[in-house]
């Protein structure tokens, strides 16, 4: 926890000029390590040392406390966005910084709810709950007895935002250089607009809106509702929902499958109702952005990172799965090529379906089955992405459209929680009963009007 001359600092415009300063030196010697690295490995034969500076690394973004650590965790889980080193070092980021304090809460409360804010509330606890990448929580009591969660951004996180998305760029263009596999520059547009975003916690409430209208018959997924009064662009409260962490949960029931296989199952609905009625994906399935309900439940609590898709991209998704199914290669082609995925020869095609049949493996057999079945242990894929990553480099490389960034986010980490869960469930049978009456138009309708009600924008440039 930061003193109170740190906490000072913070607020004065000079030191949060030195700050960014340091900001940039802390995480561009990092990365500049790995491009004198990556440079001396490729040109003159000297070996990465990979396992050390990508353990340097995490450390200078876990300490960050900002979206570059963020965009890690995300970058993290998704197959090929960065060398594996890197992703299994930035996978152990989580949500638990050190907090700011007490100083630091009292002035940013009173910059966004004025000088007398501390009487909104009966009780507002000193010590936060959370601390995450872009602000803490903390825990407080209303006027009317209510437990609240307020979150509280951290200060001049958009110039941090800034910044980072300036390191990101670096990083994308030294790992481009010597890898032609992937084309991330969709990947980075996709995690700037995002990560902008999320700075809006008014957007935020927003978004918790349109998810208690899309959840709304799911009886076993809780969504709080924002509290506009105690809400700024920059704070963000909700009612108070109880709950433990996953794995404090798979703890206490390791010998109840019956439970873990319900849990797994409400945490399927949870993403994918939205998905596949609305085209809205929750994108950052991180364990700090749920909890556990004692009998089950899901607790759905940070809304920042959503992604809105066409009604033809979601098509597209049941249109792939309808191809392998009947392994119809016209309807394959034509969802990749909705996507903009461009088909040119028989081996690209082979080489995007090895990755499709993994990913959408457990809904093609109708059995019981945990989520990965013949796989154990490390990364959720990444012995089929690395299969992949080798076949595409030699054909020349693909560019990713940009809405892939959050749909393989949400299913490489629902794989992971599933995989935590050990959960044997008919996937099939559960895909089948969100799809069975799939309109796109219908949808297109539904997502249409819920998207006008809450003031979420409509995606133009798809």
């Amino acid at each position: 926890m930061q003193d109170d001359e740190d906490l000072k600092d913070i607020s004065d415009s000079g030191s949060r000029l030195s700050g960014r300063l340091k900001r940039y030196a802390k995480v561009g010697s990092s990365v500049g390590g790995l491009a004198a690295q990556v440079v001396g490995n490729r040109v003159l034969g000297t070996g990465l040392n990979s396992t050390k500076h990508s353990a340097e690394l995490k450390k200078a973004l876990g300490g960050l406390k900002g979206p570059l650590m963020k965009a890690a965790q995300i970058l993290a889980t998704i197959p090929d966005a960065l060398p594996k080193e890197y992703a299994e070092e930035l996978r152990q980021l989580q949500s638990n910084a050190p907090s700011m304090g007490w100083l630091f809460v009292k002035r940013r409360m009173k910059t966004e709810l004025g000088t007398v804010w501390q009487k909104k509330f009966q009780s507002f606890e000193q010590v936060a709950t959370a601390a995450a990448s872009l602000g803490q929580v903390h825990r407080a009591i209303d006027l009317n007895g209510q437990e609240l969660a307020c979150k509280l951004q951290y200060p001049d996180m958009i110039s941090a935002v800034e910044a980072d998305l300036k390191q990101l760029a670096l990083l994308f263009g030294i790992y481009r250089r010597y890898d032609k596999a992937i084309d991330p520059s969709n990947i980075l547009q996709e995690l700037t607009d995002r990560l902008r975003e999320e700075l809006d916690y008014e957007r935020e409430a927003r978004n918790m809106g349109l998810y208690e209208q899309m959840l709304g018959d799911e009886k076993h997924v809780c969504v709080p509702r924002a509290v506009p009064e105690l809400t700024t662009n920059r704070l963000i409260t909700m009612n108070w929902l109880d709950g433990v962490t996953l794995l404090d949960y798979i703890k206490s029931h390791e010998g109840d499958l019956e439970i873990r296989n319900q849990v797994a199952m409400n945490m399927f609905r949870a993403w994918y109702v939205p998905f596949y009625k609305y085209g809205v994906i929750h994108g950052d399935p991180h364990l700090g952005n749920y909890s556990i309900r004692e009998n089950g439940d899901v607790n759905l609590l940070d809304f920042g990172c959503i992604r809105v898709f066409d009604a033809s991209f979601v098509k597209g998704v049941i249109d792939l799965y309808f191809g392998l199914e009947r392994d119809d290669e016209d309807l394959a082609v034509q969802a990749y090529e909705s996507w903009g995925f461009k088909i040119q020869n028989r081996e690209m095609l082979d080489t995007l379906n090895i990755w499709a049949h993994f990913l959408y493996g457990p809904l093609l057999q109708d059995r019981k089955r945990t989520i990965v079945d013949d796989y154990e242990g490390g990364a959720y894929g990444a012995e089929v992405a690395n299969k992949v990553h080798q076949k595409l480099r030699r054909l020349g490389g693909v560019k990713p459209p940009r809405e892939f960034v959050l749909m393989d986010r949400a299913a490489v980490g629902l794989g992971s929680v599933f995989m935590h869960l050990k959960a044997e469930i008919n996937w099939h049978q559960l895909f089948h009963d969100l799809i069975s009456d799939f309109d796109h138009l219908a949808l297109l309708e539904r997502q249409t009007s819920a998207l006008n009600k809450f003031d979420v924008p409509i995606p133009t440039a798809i």
